[in-house]
């Protein structure tokens, strides 16, 4: 059994957060606000330093760096924290899976149009994946914005129904903070900041 611990959006408020014991903590992205070097640099610092054997990162929209000097971005992390851009890692034969790919918000960072270009993306997720990561949430699972609109991925959705993993783990919308179960999948939104930006959520775990 391992005890994972669920985070997301965090905005640069790591020092506020009570960060549970566990054996794989994972970042779904948004660790910054504007991705810059600084804060990046600071991120790190922090993640680091957690105690976790195993740490796995993948980007969100705020996190620029990892989108406009990728290997810079890599650089900066320390050796103990693995990130993810459409590829996996295997602890203990579960097989993790992270993609920071979304449907077009704004100008923000790994933007996608809605449809095909997001469907090619999900095609490179593997079939036998048990947890599967990405910054964005699946259409009309715990993607509610404040204004009533439902803004998760139709086409992640698809995929998400055809492969079941066994558990989701997003952020992104974090209106839709909490966690449900769907044909056999536990969907997690782990945003830790709310629609204010601040750090009113706390991390979620589970066993599996």
């Amino acid at each position: 059994m391992l005890r994972i611990v669920c985070l997301s959006d965090t905005h640069n408020f790591t020092e506020e957060i009570a960060i549970p014991d566990g054996d794989v903590l994972i970042h779904a992205g948004d660790g910054t606000v504007r991705g810059t070097i600084g804060e990046v640099a600071l991120f790190n610092q922090w993640l680091a330093a957690l105690p976790h054997k195993h740490k796995i990162l993948i980007a969100g929209n705020h996190d620029w760096l990892f989108e406009t000097d990728n290997h810079l971005a890599r650089n900066i992390l320390d050796d103990s924290i693995c990130y993810l851009q459409d590829s996996f890692i295997k602890i203990n034969n579960l097989k993790i899976y992270g993609s920071p790919w979304q449907p077009r918000f704004y100008d923000w960072a790994f933007n996608l149009d809605r449809g095909a270009e997001m469907a090619e993306k999900w095609k490179l997720i593997p079939k036998d994946t048990d947890i599967l990561v990405t910054h964005g949430p699946p259409s009309r699972i715990l993607d509610k914005t404040p204004q009533g609109d439902f803004a998760g991925c139709e086409e992640l959705r698809k995929t998400v129904e055809n492969l079941r993993p066994k558990a989701h783990i997003f952020g992104h919308i974090h209106d839709g903070y909490g966690t449900t179960e769907q044909f056999g999948v536990k969907f997690i939104n782990a945003s830790i900041c709310d629609e204010s930006y601040l750090p009113a959520n706390s991390p979620i775990v589970f066993d599996i």
